[in-house]
């Protein structure tokens, strides 16, 4: 007997009950089956997000340039004649004084030809005084009928050549006297000698610098600036200076000179800011910074990392009412490990400035805590 025709001999309310229960039944079957085969809803977890709160102040506009003492005057110290170093009587460090031998070349070639110079010049002197005695004799001939006036004026003429000769011998004496002392390097002014590159048994050329003295006074600090920084400073600025060695050490000081040109490798102009009253403990060479004031203005300061760039203008992620946003900015400038924004935020705006790379346009968000819309 089939399901149907049991179903249709019960009676009218138990048939209905058992009709009821098998679906019943039957739909519990299909939830159960439902529930383990289908996917569990992927719950988003709603990212926290690390931001400041734009507070709008007045930002010194300071530039700041690393540099180097150097002295004020400085000689570099260079050999007139050419040839082989000797002896060097200095190292780095050392005081000098005016007239101070620093180093020698060997004289021996420039004593032979002084020596020369010196036997043309006696006998440049024994020729002019035998012309001289004999014009002096053939004048008195002419004088008297003795002789023609051709005669005379012909040792007159060889006693004018003799004299020039003298002057000729005379002239090359000086000048090899002033090469043989040109064989000494000699200290031109009281200093502290900073460089040396010329050493015992070294050829050199006449005008190569070999030594390089610091004069003794003030002193000074030589900086590098930027072709597109060099708009924001001028003689007699003003400059702040420390000095990376000496930790509570600083001084004052002011731009005396800018390069007219741009080295043509860095691209930079060298500056000298003058220090009147240089600190004494600073010494020669040691790492300056100097921070030159450029007035102030009013301006944000934002961590570099709050920074959004994709290849088009720079933006930052902004939050408001827990989701985030691309803005536009404009950048003034980098101050160490921030950025100054010029124009584009308001006073009050909730900027990211973590993670900016891994959101996305209206994303929902939670700040961290202490942070409120």
């Amino acid at each position: 007997m089939s399901i149907k025709e049991i179903f249709s001999k019960l009676p009218f309310t138990k048939r209905h009950l058992y009709i009821l229960a098998a679906t019943v039944a039957i739909l519990l079957l299909c939830h159960i089956i439902s529930n383990v085969f289908a996917k569990p809803d992927i719950v988003k977890e709603v990212p926290y997000v690390r931001t400041v709160t734009v507070g709008k102040e007045t930002v010194d506009n300071t530039s700041s340039y690393p540099g180097e003492v150097r002295g004020r005057y400085e000689s570099d110290l260079a050999f007139q004649v050419a040839g082989k170093i000797i002896s060097r009587s200095v190292n780095l460090g050392d005081t000098v004084k005016t007239g101070d031998i620093l180093m020698q070349i060997d004289p021996k070639d420039i004593e032979q030809s002084f020596e020369a110079s010196k036997a043309a010049v006696t006998a440049a002197e024994a020729n002019y005084k035998l012309a001289r005695d004999n014009a002096s004799r053939y004048t008195a001939l002419y004088n008297s009928g003795g002789v023609s006036k051709a005669m005379m004026e012909q040792y007159n003429t060889q006693m004018e050549a003799a004299a020039s000769s003298l002057r000729q011998a005379q002239a090359q004496l000086i000048t090899n006297s002033n090469q043989l002392s040109y064989t000494q390097l000699i200290a031109d002014h009281d200093g502290v000698v900073a460089n040396v590159s010329g050493e015992v048994g070294q050829v050199v050329a006449a005008g190569t610098p070999v030594v390089t003295v610091v004069q003794s006074g003030e002193q000074e600090i030589q900086i590098y600036v930027p072709e597109n920084h060099l708009d924001k400073i001028y003689p007699q600025q003003s400059a702040k200076i420390n000095f990376w060695a000496l930790e509570n050490v600083s001084a004052d000081g002011y731009i005396r000179e800018i390069a007219p040109m741009a080295d043509s490798v860095t691209r930079t102009y060298k500056v000298r800011v003058a220090v009147p009253q240089m600190p004494a403990a600073v010494k020669l060479g040691m790492t300056a910074k100097v921070h030159l004031q450029n007035g102030t203005d009013s301006s944000i300061l934002l961590p570099a990392t709050a920074i959004y760039q994709t290849g088009g203008n720079p933006q930052v992620w902004l939050v408001t009412n827990n989701k985030v946003h691309t803005h536009e900015v404009s950048i003034g400038g980098y101050e160490g490990n921030n950025v100054r924004i010029s124009d584009g935020l308001q006073q009050g705006d909730i900027v990211v400035v973590g993670g900016v790379n891994k959101l996305a346009e209206d994303q929902n968000v939670r700040l961290e805590a202490g942070v409120s819309q």
